[in-house]
C-alpha cells in the first residue's frame, strides 16, 4: 500500500512537503517525495495534502489494568498483599477489550507501555504493547517484559501504612527493594556456580528455584538489560531512585519526575532517561506539590530528553496529545513535545528500532491529520498499525469506517 500527496513528519532527518510512503507486511519499506514516487501495482491511498505523522506513543499508562467505569471487579493493577511482588506480570491482568483501547486509537496513540501500579516498592512487569483492539493481549505484545515496575514514596507508605505493616517509611520502602535485589544477585550467583560445578566431583546442589528472583535476574543480564521504572515524584525519592540503580547497576527510567525543574541541573549529572506525567491534572497529593507543565522544558533546558505520558486513567489515553500540547504551553519546543509521544518514548523503552518515526524497516505505525495533532480541537482522519488502517473518518479516499 501506498500513501500520496501527504506532508509527512519523519521525527527523524528529514521531512517532506509532499512525500509518500510504502508499506508491506507491516513496515515501512519506502518513503520519498512524490516527484520521485514511481507507481508500482500498489494500492494507493490518496492524502490529500494531509500530514502523516507517527503513531503516538505513551510510555507510561495502566491501560487495560483498570476497566473503564469499573471498581473493585475492574482494579487489576495493584496486588497490595504482599511489598515485593516482581514475579506479577502485567500481561495477565490487562483487559485487551476495555473500551479505552478505542479511545487510544481514535486519538492516534498506537503504542503503549502498560503494567501494574505503585502500591508495592515492587510491583511487577510492565509490557509494551499496541492499541489495535484484538480480543487477545497476546497478539498486540509489542515487547514483554518491558520493565520491572519498583515505587518510591506516598504511595507504598500510605498502602501499608494503613494496614500496620512494613513500609511505613520510605527508608523501609528502599529497603525492601535492596533486600530483594541482593536476594537475586545472591541466587544468580549460586545458580552461575552450580552451572560452572555440574558434573566435576566439586558439583553441588542447585540452587532451590525462587519465582522473586527469576523474574528480576534480566535486571542483570550483560547485555540487553530489562529496564527498571522507579516511580517517584519528590526529589528524595528521584535521587533515592537513581542511588539504587548505580549501587545494583540497573538500566533506570525515572517515571513522573515530578520535581525534575526544581532538581535539573543536578539530573543533568547523571542523564537519566525520565518520563514526565501526567500533565494534565491537580496536586492532589503533598508529593505533587512542584507538579507543573514547565518541568519538560525545565529538563530539555538541561539536555534531558523526556518522555510524556498520561499515567492514565489519572490522564485518560485519549489525552496525550493534549498533554504534550501544554508541555509546550510550559515551554518546551513543539519538536520536543511531538518527539516526547513518539521518538523519545521510543528510545526510552528501547524500541526506537521498531517505533517513534518515519523510517524505512519501522512498523507502519502511523496518523494522518487534517490540523496540527497538538491542537485541542484536531482529531486523526486516519490511524494505522501495522500498515493497517485501525480507524478512519471515512474522508480518506478508498478507507471505509473502522469496523
Amino acid at each position: 500500500m501506498v500513501i500520496t500527496n501527504v506532508k509527512i513528519i519523519t521525527m527523524s532527518d528529514k521531512d517532506y512537503e509532499n512525500g509518500y510512503v510504502r508499506f508491506e507486511n507491516g513496515v515501512f519499506t519506502e518513503i520519498g517525495d512524490m516527484a520521485d514516487y514511481v507507481y508500482a501495482l500498489d494500492e494507493v491511498i490518496d492524502g490529500n495534502g494531509l500530514s502523516l505523522y507517527p503513531g503516538f506513543i505513551d510510555a507510561h499508562c495502566h491501560i487495560g489494568m483498570w476497566d473503564d467505569g469499573l471498581t473493585f471487579e475492574g482494579e487489576d493493577g495493584n496486588e497490595d498483599t504482599d511489598p515485593s511482588t516482581p514475579h506479577l506480570r502485567a500481561i495477565d491482568s490487562i483487559n485487551a477489550m476495555d473500551d479505552c483501547f478505542n479511545d487510544a486509537i481514535a486519538a492516534g496513540v498506537t503504542t503503549v507501555c502498560t503494567g501494574v501500579g505503585s502500591a508495592n516498592p515492587i510491583g511487577g512487569s510492565f509490557v509494551v504493547m499496541h492499541t489495535n483492539g484484538s480480543k487477545r493481549v497476546d497478539k498486540l505484545i509489542v515487547h514483554s517484559p518491558a520493565a520491572i515496575k519498583f515505587a518510591l514514596g506516598e504511595n507504598p507508605k500510605n498502602t501499608y501504612n494503613d494496614r500496620n505493616e512494613s513500609p511505613v517509611t520510605r527508608m523501609a520502602t528502599a529497603a525492601i527493594i535492596r533486600e530483594q535485589l541482593l536476594k537475586a544477585k545472591r541466587y544468580l550467583a549460586d545458580k552461575m556456580e552450580y552451572e560452572r560445578l555440574k558434573g566435576t566431583d566439586d558439583e553441588i546442589s542447585e540452587p532451590d528455584f525462587d519465582m522473586k528472583c527469576e523474574a528480576l535476574l534480566p535486571l542483570f543480564a550483560e547485555e540487553n538489560k530489562l529496564k527498571a521504572h522507579f516511580h517517584c515524584h519528590r526529589a528524595d525519592d528521584i535521587f533515592t531512585a537513581i542511588r539504587i540503580s548505580k549501587e545494583f547497576d540497573l538500566d533506570y527510567v525515572l517515571i513522573h519526575c515530578t520535581d525534575g525543574a526544581v532538581i535539573a541541573d543536578e539530573l543533568a549529572e547523571d542523564s537519566p532517561a525520565v518520563v514526565v506525567g501526567p500533565l494534565f491534572g491537580d496536586r492532589g497529593k503533598p508529593e505533587l506539590r512542584n507538579h507543573d507543565i514547565t518541568t519538560p522544558a525545565a529538563l530539555a533546558a538541561e539536555g534531558i530528553k523526556c518522555a510524556i505520558c498520561t499515567d492514565h486513567p489519572e490522564t485518560p489515553i485519549q489525552y496525550l496529545p493534549l498533554t504534550a500540547a501544554l508541555a509546550v504551553k510550559g515551554g518546551l519546543s513543539r519538536e520536543d513535545a511531538l518527539k516526547g509521544i513518539t521518538l523519545y518514548p521510543a528510545e526510552i523503552l528501547g524500541l526506537s528500532d521498531k517505533l517513534g518515526s518515519i523510517e524505512v524497516g519501522k512498523q507502519a505505525d502511523f496518523s494522518l491529520f487534517k490540523g496540527d495533532p497538538l491542537d485541542l480541537t484536531v482529531t486523526p482522519e486516519a490511524v494505522a498499525i501495522n500498515g493497517k488502517i485501525m480507524f478512519s473518518t471515512g474522508k480518506i479516499q478508498g478507507q471505509t469506517d473502522r469496523t
